[in-house]
């Protein structure tokens, strides 16, 4: 049993060895709470969920820190725009992105710091690289000496003589403009904490860095997030993390982005796709299917044909647990172990995409013993299934989707009523054999979106794709 990652640094897919026996630490960079979640800010959070119920199911104990970002420039710039404090406006984003997070599914990580709630760590970092001549003060300002650290660059890949490093207003006093800002100085009107060079704000790498060292110490596994973080913000932490003396992430592993017309969705950009309306419009368990298969590495293109054909594949594997679990009169457990197979996939670099083929396979095997009538066979492929499902989270008899299949719980009585009349009418139009009557009724529900199935216990319906 060896899981294998791939590492952005190494540039390979290598064995895990903890840095700890039986524990992993793993360190995501998480929301910048500027504005609500689109899908793809959700995915890195999904795709990481996957990768610690992995490492739980293969008997890791497992830390998994997910920070907020709750002040920088854009948080700062809305709050002049629309005339509101700054805290109000990252704790209703914070509570957007973790509404999203339930929503799909995804386990609470262990610890969920803010960068605000870490200014005397940040402070210290700040004291130690400046002692150690990697970081310097000018005009308030506190700067990161890239050329004072030999491996900057190495995690992406560049060439510091071709560097140009993103910089913001008020970024004064410069040694090299390829040297980052650590802290930024007060301006009239902004956010500020007080320091040993004045009043000012965190810039934004500063704070993982300090982050990660208080609640990982000073070396831990895994450092996570989208491939756009590698630089500047992943390759600045190394920077940062590395100079003050710590080991920081042993492993780094990055997710792909969503995109729409081959462009990385983004606020910005105007073609971003929020999780509130989502839920709204797809079932919670449907978007986490469509947005947590695909390979981890992998770019998504959102379509809502996309989303169609998730649908369709959940609707698989949902109708044949629904239909075993009818045919066993109750509840079927979860197996102890995932099949080999599925597990082989898994540890190959989180490989969904070849593991959900092992759970579409026994799904068939099941549908076959259960068209055999061998119950025993359809009840034992029902436990492999539910075990695979619940690494993926999309186990859909588990408590947290308990009545989100029915797409809005208020109504669905109301409905399930008057389907119910018309089902009456369709049985009694089959009792007195007029068969095109019954078959009529039946077309009829089915364009309204109703699958009728008849089960040994009469008809049911279920909402089919849309």
């Amino acid at each position: 049993m060896t899981i294998r990652l791939y590492d952005t640094d190494a540039r390979q897919i290598r064995d895990f060895v903890p840095l700890t026996a039986g524990c992993v630490s793993i360190y995501l960079c998480g929301a910048t709470v500027q504005a609500a979640p689109h899908i793809g800010h959700i995915r890195s959070g999904l795709n990481f969920d996957i990768m610690r119920r992995w490492f739980d199911y293969r008997g890791y104990d497992v830390t998994f820190i997910r920070n907020v970002t709750d002040i920088d420039d854009k948080i700062i710039k809305k709050s002049a725009e629309q005339g509101r404090p700054w805290w109000a406006i990252g704790y209703e984003n914070e509570r957007a992105f973790n509404a999203g997070y339930d929503a799909l599914g995804c386990l609470p990580p262990t610890y969920e710091p803010r960068a605000t709630g870490h200014i005397t760590e940040m402070v210290e970092m700040m004291r130690g690289l400046i002692e150690r001549g990697h970081a310097y003060e000018a005009d308030g300002n506190v700067y990161f000496d890239v050329r004072s650290y030999e491996g900057y660059l190495e995690l992406s890949n560049q060439d510091l003589d071709d560097l140009r490093q993103p910089s913001g207003d008020g970024e004064t006093g410069k040694r090299d403009q390829r040297d980052f800002a650590m802290w930024k100085a007060a301006k009239p009107g902004e956010p500020s904490w007080e320091t040993p060079w004045g009043r000012g704000r965190p810039g934004w790498h500063l704070e993982c860095s300090a982050m990660a060292h208080k609640y990982l110490g000073t070396a831990f596994d895994i450092h996570g997030g989208g491939i756009d973080l590698i630089f500047p913000h992943h390759e600045n932490e190394i920077a940062q993390a590395k100079a003050f003396g710590d080991e920081f992430a042993k492993y780094w592993v990055h997710n792909g982005w969503v995109t729409m017309s081959g462009e990385k969705m983004s606020k910005s950009l105007g073609n971003s796709v929020l999780v509130s309306e989502m839920v709204k419009a797809w079932r919670p368990i449907v978007l986490r299917y469509y947005l947590g298969t695909p390979h981890y590495r992998s770019m998504i293109e959102y379509s809502e044909e996309a989303m169609r054909e998730a649908e369709s594949a959940f609707a698989r594997i949902e109708g044949f647990v629904q239909r075993v679990v009818e045919k066993a009169g109750g509840p079927v457990e979860a197996a102890a172990e995932v099949p080999p197979a599925f597990a082989e996939a898994m540890d190959d670099d989180l490989g969904v995409p070849q593991a959900l083929a092992i759970v579409h396979t026994t799904v068939r095997q099941g549908n076959s013993a259960l068209a055999a009538d061998d119950k025993e066979a359809a009840v034992a492929r029902l436990a492999e299934v539910r075990a695979m499902l619940g690494v993926l989270g999309l186990d859909p008899l588990d408590p947290h989707w308990a009545g989100e299949s029915d797409r809005g719980e208020d109504l669905h009585g109301v409905v399930d009523t008057l389907v119910r009349l018309v089902l009456d009418q369709r049985q009694s139009a089959r009792e007195r054999k007029d068969w095109p009557a019954a078959d009529a009724i039946r077309d009829q529900l089915n364009q309204s979106g109703l699958v009728i199935e008849d089960s040994p216990t009469g008809p049911r319906w279920t909402l089919g794709p849309r």
